[in-house]
């Protein structure tokens, strides 16, 4: 049976070694990967739709992931996502037909208002299986 992993990118590590061997593993067994990775400005600039460098955050995010997983001798795709985690999943269901879901969150110091129960939203809306991992706060 074929895996279809779709990867949120919330956060990134600093380096593919960093990965959790469970991600890794999850990355190594699948056969088509899709990396997302939601802009997640903070409230105040979501509100005054100043939201360039959260995208250009995501832009890094997203490459940054890119090449781990390059680096892990996988191919995956990419994009960057609406500033709403749920519907930037719901964008990349409805182009790639995954069957497990693997979230990167960010630190619960640096994590923001777009996390708020995000993990219960995933599972009930899309009832899929779903691996979640915090990476730390940088050094």
């Amino acid at each position: 049976m074929a895996s279809r992993l779709l990867v949120a990118a919330g956060s990134v590590a600093e380096s593919a070694e960093q990965l959790p061997q469970s991600v890794r593993a999850l990355l190594a067994e699948a056969d088509a990967i899709l990396v997302v990775s939601p802009t997640l400005p903070d409230r105040f600039h979501w509100l005054s739709s100043d939201t360039d460098k959260a995208r250009m955050m995501a832009d890094d995010r997203l490459h940054t992931l890119l090449g781990h997983i390059e680096m892990l001798g996988r191919k995956a795709e990419g994009e960057i996502g609406t500033d709403d985690p749920l519907l930037a999943f719901d964008d990349a269901l409805a182009e790639f037909e995954a069957d497990h879901i693997l979230i990167a969150l960010r630190s619960p110091t640096q994590s923001g208002w777009q996390e708020h129960h995000l993990i219960e939203r995933v599972l009930e809306t899309f009832r899929l299986p779903v691996t979640v991992f915090l990476l730390g706060d940088p050094g």
